[in-house]
């Protein structure tokens, strides 16, 4: 009989200087944390593993409990069809294939190992993130599990913070989407976007847009941290190169933006 698991999805904001106290006591408490690792062999270059993995890794060290640091259990993340000219249908079969994936490999280590369990999720767990859902899964999947949520500080609210902005105007709200989505919500009649999970800047459809107001931020938080802010038209040009320095600074890069009608 597989042994009954306890799951606790912590949110981490961008690192250790994010973590809550109460974050902290559960990563203090916990038996191992899973983490993917996102490294390929056959493509990527570096001799060492996945920068992520490794600020994962000092997440953990920074608290550790009575008998030293959780153990990080890396786990292969599958492959995953990132193709840029994917239609929303197809892009959202291919996260779900991917999603089942990893369900199916943590849940291989979950019923092997029991105990406690942790995922470290960036920012804040219910936010453009999956790990809750891919639990669910992992339950679906016959894994006798049970799981709590602990909230991260949210790249949303690093960004507002950064820029010293609120993200709406007084009595306004403030619409989150994805980058490839920006238009969409854009002909709907919005007009202020905080878009998040970016491709690259040449992938993004700015069009009709370049007097609106932009507030741009990548990897906050982090050693690579990169902002710009002003008229969408003036900053355009400047998002490749200080994405790529965030990029060689820390191994990885996540941005998101606000844009606003001006």
């Amino acid at each position: 009989m597989d042994a009954p698991v306890r799951v606790r999805i912590l949110g981490v904001g961008m690192g250790p200087a994010h973590v809550t106290s109460e974050v902290a006591d559960a990563l203090r408490s916990v038996d191992y944390v899973l983490a993917a690792d996102k490294t390929d062999p056959e493509t990527d270059a570096r001799t060492d593993e996945d920068p992520l993995l490794e600020l994962r890794r000092a997440v953990v060290g920074a608290f550790p409990g009575p008998d030293g640091p959780a153990e990080v259990v890396a786990i292969t993340d599958p492959p995953r069809d990132r193709s840029a000219g994917l239609t929303a249908s197809q892009y959202e079969s291919a996260v779900a294939d991917w999603h089942a994936a990893r369900a199916a490999r943590y849940a291989d280590v979950l019923r092997r190992r029991g105990g406690t369990a942790a995922f470290l999720v960036w920012g804040d767990p219910s936010l453009y993130d999956s790990t809750i859902r891919i639990i669910e899964h992992v339950r679906a999947l016959g894994v006798d599990l049970g799981y709590d949520v602990l909230p991260g500080v949210s790249a949303p609210a690093l960004l507002a913070a950064r820029h010293r902005i609120v993200l709406h105007e007084v009595g306004r709200s403030v619409h989150v989407t994805t980058g490839r989505r920006l238009q969409e919500a854009v002909a709907a009649g919005l007009d202020n976007i905080v878009a998040m999970l970016n491709p690259p800047p040449h992938r993004l459809d700015f069009t009709g847009l370049h007097e609106w107001t932009i507030w741009w931020g990548a990897n906050l938080g982090a050693p690579g941290e990169q902002l710009l802010s002003g008229r969408l038209g003036d900053v355009e040009p400047l998002l490749p190169a200080a994405r790529a320095a965030a990029a060689d600074t820390d191994g990885w890069v996540m941005d998101l933006f606000l844009l606003r009608r001006t």
